[in-house]
């Protein structure tokens, strides 16, 4: 049988972006410049990438979003499109009125160049100490020609629009805003699409009727709103613009690129290094189709080179979690930096090459008499130490068929129809392997023996292990207290042989019980994680749960199972408790 040859893709009807934006730049500076310092950062999570969610946040969830911002330590966030939504407006007045904006924090509000908007966003901006506006309109061509049907070029009514729209942000923030830090944004959109002398053109006219001034806020954002070409060419088109724009001296030139070709991070550091001072975009890269620019990747390529980001990620599972949470979308296992496995490695011959380096780097900081955490970074296979970013050593090393153990959680998945969180499969992963040192085949019958023996005690006297041990459960919900419980349990538990019942009220089951062993054992216990599933159908259905608890100084996880979830959930607090406890024991013994 003779095969079909395929018909071809028709390539032919893309045309160079390189060709069709002809700058003569051969004697471009930026290849030979390095990035010493921190960009200016500016979070659009609240705008851009709230926009591009299918759930837009609530007004709860960006609320806690803009909080973790103010905490990681951006300085500039864009905060909403208060004209065109009334969530949004009523946001920006929320963290205005309730005084939620540091004096050094600097909020933004998007607009397009239309007066009636303008003057309802400036309104959302009463009271605000240090506001931006950030005032955008169409200058690329197909927008000018197709969307808008300029005639000719379009080029006078788009400089019309951004100048008349600029005197209206000046007009509007005189009457309402007062003697405040007001400062003012412009971005012709889509810069990159945009002839370059028209974009120079463009931004001249709005400048000189906003008049920048040193002091005085002003940013020019150019905007890779869809990423056409490589990243060298968008750092032309940087370095181009900076050397021919008017007021460089008193104005900031912003990066906003997108990831439509997948190089929006390296179209940003060649931006920087091509002279512009601050960059836009997301936490992990939410935004619009493929994304916008990624904070996280930058900032941490930053400190991998020894720069100081001016951005706090020590604890970027606590990111992930907030981030998560508010765009209801996950991080990719493989994200950089964030992934849940981007510091594990499955191959032998990568294990093997990174437990020998953290040997030497161990060896030889004893001989120098130095912190092992204050020596030169210079790993395999680990561009940053995991450390530094609250991450776990033993994230490091997983079991599975590459290193000859046998695919331990994929094994429990599929025989057991358990299925652990990332996190605790990697910590389980660990147990395994002290369990079955002398190397050979692993069953998946022994995984989950181990498995019981590591999570499950018996409810056997004669078999169970750990100080903790449920027997008997009552739970009931009632009305909410002064503190918010709603819950109340009242659990039998045996303690170190003796059986006694406790009562605890919390937000749920978990809460209330968490409450018992602080209040009546002098237990530090915080929840750090929760998951469940069920296993099997019908009467013989099963629930398993799984806790992460930051038991005093260490973290753990525990599990449980039972037909009862609320049951499986408090088997699993008082697995974490119990494990923390014999792992501590063990160390005292050592």
């Amino acid at each position: 049988m003779k095969l079909q040859k395929p018909t071809p893709m028709p390539f032919g009807k893309y045309k160079s972006f390189q060709d069709r934006i002809a700058l003569d730049m051969r004697d471009r500076t930026w290849p030979d410049q390095l990035i010493r310092k921190a960009p200016r950062w500016l979070s659009t999570d609240l705008r851009d990438g709230n926009q591009a969610l299918i759930d837009p946040m609530t007004p709860e969830r960006k609320r806690k979003m803009f909080d973790l911002l103010v905490k990681l330590g951006f300085k500039e966030i864009e905060v909403g499109f208060p004209a065109a939504s009334q969530v949004d407006f009523d946001f920006v007045r929320e963290i205005i009125e309730q005084d939620a904006i540091p004096d050094d924090v600097r909020i933004s509000v998007l607009t397009q160049a239309r007066e009636d908007l303008i003057e309802r966003t400036v309104e959302s901006l009463v009271g605000a100490q240090k506001p931006t506006v950030h005032l955008y309109n169409a200058t690329a061509p197909v927008f000018r020609k197709v969307v808008f049907g300029f005639d000719g070029e379009g080029f006078d009514q788009t400089r019309d629009i951004a100048t008349r729209g600029t005197q209206a942000v000046m007009k509007h923030a005189e009457s309402l805003l007062g003697d405040v830090d007001f400062g003012y944004q412009y971005s012709p959109e889509i810069f990159v699409d945009t002839e370059p002398e028209f974009a120079l053109d463009i931004v001249g006219s709005v400048l000189d009727t906003w008049q920048p001034a040193s002091g005085r806020e002003t940013v020019v954002n150019l905007p890779a709103t869809v990423e056409r070409g490589t990243p060298n060419t968008y750092a032309d088109q940087i370095e181009w613009f900076c050397r021919n724009m008017p007021y460089r001296d008193d104005v900031a030139v912003s990066l906003h690129p997108h990831n439509d070709r997948g190089t929006g991070v390296a179209a940003a550091e060649m931006g920087i290094m091509a002279g512009a001072d601050r960059v836009e975009g997301c936490l992990f890269g939410n935004g619009e189709r493929t994304g916008n620019l990624d904070l996280v990747t930058v900032a941490l390529n930053l400190y991998t080179q020894g720069v100081d980001p001016e951005l706090d990620f020590s604890d970027i599972d606590e990111v992930i979690h907030t981030v998560t949470e508010c765009n209801q979308i996950g991080v990719h296992e493989r994200h950089p930096y964030g992934g849940d496995l981007v510091f594990t490695s499955f191959s032998g011959s990568h294990q093997d090459a990174i437990n020998k380096a953290f040997a030497d780097r161990e060896k030889n900081a004893n001989e120098q008499g130095v912190p092992v955490d204050l020596m030169e970074w210079d790993m395999p296979y680990l561009p940053v130490d995991p450390k530094d970013l609250g991450r776990s050593y033993e994230a490091i090393i997983r079991v599975n068929s590459q290193s000859g153990k046998g695919g331990v959680t994929y094994l429990l998945k599929s025989e057991y129809g358990l299925d652990l969180p990332r996190r605790m499969q990697v910590e389980f992963s660990r147990a395994v392997q002290v369990h079955t040192e002398g190397g050979g085949e692993v069953s998946a019958e022994e995984i989950r023996r181990i498995f019981n023996h590591e999570y499950l005690p018996s409810d056997d006297q004669d078999k169970a292990w750990g100080r903790f041990q449920i027997v008997g459960l009552r739970t009931d919900s009632g009305t909410v207290d002064d503190s918010g419980a709603s819950e109340r349990v009242e659990v039998d538990l045996i303690v170190d042989g003796q059986e006694r019942t406790y009562e605890g009220r919390g937000k749920g089951p978990i809460d209330a019980l968490v409450k018992v062993l602080i209040d009546n054992f002098d237990v530090d216990v915080r929840l750090q994680d929760y998951t469940e599933h069920a296993i099997g159908s019908g009467a013989d259905t099963m629930a398993a749960a799984y806790v992460e608890l930051a038991v005093e100084d260490r973290v753990v996880w525990g599990a449980g199972l039972h037909p009862n979830i609320t049951k499986a959930s408090l088997k699993a607090v008082v697995s974490a408790v119990n494990r923390a406890a014999r792992d501590r024991d063990g160390e005292r013994e050592r």
